[in-house]
């Protein structure tokens, strides 16, 4: 039976590009290609696809914030992430939001239409790089006791719910501070801890919490 897919992606080239890509495989077929989330939102439930590709950076809602609206429509869906992003914070950002795969925009073909295959036998489509970010994301960083004993209070108390999983306007209502300060909080977290992110930031914070 043919698998079939959805695109959202912006760039009428690219999507044209990933229609024709997928037209060419005798096991897939597309079912709609949209340029943006809200039209996705209404019109990819009624041809309840098996895969969506998504991109991330799209006009209004971004790719990120429809997963999960997607999912919430209907839990089977299978959702892949296709993006020139290669940044840590987005990788974990899509996954959390409940995406399944994540590729980028520059793999070839056939490895697209390898990741419709893997995701609807129950793997997780990713790119090569994009796994070499998990690995590293998950090995742990040598933690300096200094750096975070220079930490403040409130400093460690956002690095702990950043730790737990919450996002910003999650920590910023926790503590009953605004989302603008929390992101000053965090800059000066990384500064004190010589990390690129919040996700090194939590990467490299001792095990103790301390």
């Amino acid at each position: 039976m043919r698998k079939s897919v959805a695109i959202v992606e912006d760039d009428p080239h690219l999507r044209d590009q990933l229609v024709e890509i997928l037209g060419a495989a005798p096991d897939i077929k597309c079912v709609g290609a949209f340029a943006s989330v809200e039209e996705a939102v209404k019109q990819i439930p009624a041809r309840n696809p098996d895969v969506v590709l998504m991109d991330i950076k799209l006009p209004g809602m971004s790719g990120i914030q429809c997963v999960p609206h997607l999912k919430r429509l209907n839990p089977a869906l299978q959702i892949i992430m296709v993006t020139v992003y290669k940044d840590s914070e987005r990788i974990f950002m899509a996954l959390k939001a409940g995406a399944d795969g994540y590729m980028l925009k520059s793999s070839p073909p056939n490895q697209l239409l390898e990741a419709v295959r893997d995701v609807t036998a129950g793997g997780a489509p990713i790119s090569a790089h994009i796994a070499r970010k998990v690995v590293e994301h998950f090995r742990p960083l040598p933690a300096n006791p200094q750096e975070n004993r220079d930490l403040s209070h409130r400093e460690h108390q956002v690095l702990t719910l950043l730790a737990s999983g919450f996002i910003y306007k999650e920590i910023a209502d926790q503590l009953g501070i605004g989302v603008t300060t929390v992101r000053t909080y965090v800059a000066k977290i990384c500064e004190k801890m010589h990390v690129r992110n919040r996700l090194e930031a939590v990467a490299k914070r001792r095990p103790d919490g301390t």
